[in-house]
């Protein structure tokens, strides 16, 4: 297979026309308002006064909005429906249906209906959300689409943030005819001041959802397909981890239904707090060896991690990096000569939709990116590891205004290649096909694969030894990939720390000396010691004089690339927390 070379993308392309092919338009173009699902209870069973208190798991019985009538499956929109006969939209659907229909949605909702009535001691509940807030079974429905039919232990969600959940569990467009695949995804908290006993606190207002989506075949019915998503609810960045468990937990409620549930609930709660180190989580039969980070701007490096033996990926899982299976360097053998410049643009909170044929191909590219960062940090943007038009921030951060800074927008959905065309970098994640012969229906709907920018010219020089190993390596076998991989992981993951190191040099002069510290200490002064004010010309002046590390193409554009990353929200959030630490320091000292 030859190199991939440049793509060259005209911005006309941009302008085309998507029309019929999302999945989507055509389901809800009729739709002017959300589903709704009522919203989780918790209800406390009495016990006898020596019994532990337990929760009991209440049956959902999810309202029905008729102004969508029968949707088309979000994954496989071409499967059979049959329409329903014409119902007066005013009466109850449950006098109107037929009794047929009745006794499918039943059979449809047996495995679920086995968690009614399902109790857990309350001390259980508590050591399990000192990991996760829940798990919640997601099921498709003809009449509103994805639809949460129960979340345990009980969580209170309002019906909002359930089709939320609901819908960013499934994909939005065709997968496979049967299977199943991992992704992740991250939606805001509508509603943060919540009694902690009815949900626990998120620590930075989103939920993240990690799911396992399956599809098989079931003549038992209408569709002739079971859709059903399993989703690991956390208030914790841990996409490594929480995948992993997704992974292994996914196919055994799948066999063996709610018995597993139940199980790895009590797994979880066994689990030591989530502190920072080396911890064995055993789950389902399996032992993970996770590290878990001080930090979420903490970079986990594999050379540094705390592990007896030797790094190896499918032993030891690094919490807060991405999902590293498959071999992340897949997602980019189309862009492979341009990760330099998509390197820049993410340290430089540019905006990026970054376009993938599948969830799981979205979230673990965003992930990849968000680990990049590290330890700068989001710096005030927003990442959607898998993002999708019924989001309820869709409205937020999609429309005719420029994007906001630091968003990395993870979207399957061709309708966004329209909708953010004004968008100054799109990247479009896979490998291009080499054949020039295809017929129309086999061409993937969206951008090509590939990476276009509007805006954005390198500044620095590209590592072309690593380059050529980087296309040698998609080229070769599983452990090649990976190996790549690892490498162009740690590759950036330095640029990253290289970048921001005459910053902390500068920094060092900002420190009160050791005198001005000793006299603080002896003498009692109400004026506290602080960092001295950051000065952007003495900056650019040490700059000039101690240099960078970065193989930067000029000193002009050296100059002109810190002068960006001072105006950025990156620059103000990270030296905000320079002096939280410095700040502490000096406090801990006695100054």
């Amino acid at each position: 297979m030859p190199p991939p070379r440049h793509l060259a993308l005209s911005n006309d392309s941009l302008e085309d026309d998507i029309g019929e092919q999302s999945p989507y338009l055509a389901a809800l173009a009729s739709a002017s308002s959300r589903g709704s699902a009522t919203t989780s209870s918790t209800t406390m069973t009495p016990e006898h006064p020596n019994q532990p208190l337990r929760y009991t798991v209440p049956f959902k019985s999810l309202a029905r909005k008729s102004s969508y009538g029968q949707l088309h499956s979000p994954s496989s929109p071409s499967l059979s429906i049959k329409p329903a006969e014409g119902r007066p939209r005013q009466l109850s659907r449950s006098n109107t249906l037929p009794r047929v229909f009745q006794l499918e949605q039943k059979t449809q909702r047996r495995a679920n209906s086995e968690l009614e009535g399902l109790e857990i001691e309350m001390d259980v509940v508590k050591k399990m959300q000192k990991w996760i807030l829940g798990i919640a079974v997601v099921e498709f429905d003809v009449d509103d689409g994805p639809v949460i039919d129960a979340i345990f232990p009980p969580m209170f969600l309002l019906p909002s943030e359930e089709e939320n959940i609901a819908f960013s569990a499934f994909p939005d467009s065709l997968q496979f005819d049967q299977g199943s695949q991992c992704h992740s995804f991250r939606v805001r908290e509508q509603l943060r001041a919540i009694d902690d006993s009815k949900r626990p606190a998120t620590i930075d207002g989103f939920i993240y959802g990690y799911s396992h989506f399956t599809q098989r075949k079931d003549p038992s019915l209408k569709r002739g397909y079971q859709q059903r998503s399993l989703v690991i609810l956390t208030q914790y960045q841990y996409p490594a981890l929480f995948t992993s468990i997704a992974r292994i937990f996914g196919p055994l409620y799948q066999s063996h239904g709610t018995p597993m549930l139940e199980a790895a609930c009590h797994n979880i709660a066994t689990w030591y707090d989530p502190v920072p180190g080396v911890v064995e989580l055993g789950f389902l039969g399996t032992v993970l060896h996770v590290e878990i980070p001080n930090s979420n701007d903490e970079q986990q490096i594999t050379e540094t991690a705390a592990f007896i033996e030797k790094y190896d990926p499918k032993l030891h899982i690094l919490a807060s990096t991405a999902p590293l299976e498959p071999p992340p360097i897949q997602l980019f053998e189309s862009c492979l000569t341009n990760l330099w410049s998509i390197w820049e643009c993410v340290v430089l909170c540019e905006p990026i939709l970054i376009f993938g044929s599948s969830p799981a191909q979205t979230s673990q590219a965003v992930w990849w990116f968000r680990d990049l960062l590290r330890p700068i940090g989001t710096s005030g943007g927003d990442i959607r590891p898998y993002f999708t038009m019924q989001d309820m921030d869709h409205a937020a951060l999609v429309n005719k205004l420029p994007p906001k800074a630091g968003l990395l927008l993870g979207v399957t959905n061709p309708f966004f290649e329209k909708s953010c065309a004004h968008w100054p970098h799109i990247l479009s994640l896979g490998r291009r096909t080499q054949s020039q012969h295809r017929r129309a229906g086999d061409t993937p709907a969206g951008p090509a694969p590939g990476w276009r920018t509007k805006t954005h010219k390198r500044y620095i020089s590209k590592d072309r030894a690593l380059l050529s190993l980087l296309e040698n390596a998609c080229k070769g076998n599983e452990r090649s990939k990976m190996d790549a991989s690892l490498l162009i992981r740690r590759h950036f993951c330095q640029r990253t720390t290289q970048m921001i190191t005459p910053l902390q040099r500068y920094l060092h002069t900002l420190l009160p000396s050791p005198k001005e510290v000793t006299h603080a200490q002896t003498q009692s002064s109400n004026t506290p010691l602080r960092l001295k004010p950051f000065n952007n010309a003495n900056f650019f002046a040490s700059l000039k004089a101690h240099g960078s590390v970065l193989p930067f193409k000029s000193t002009s554009r050296r100059t002109e690339f810190y002068e960006r990353w001072l105006r950025s929200p990156a620059f103000g959030a990270w030296l905000a927390q320079q002096e939280q630490i410095v700040q502490g320091v000096l406090e801990g000292s006695g100054g």
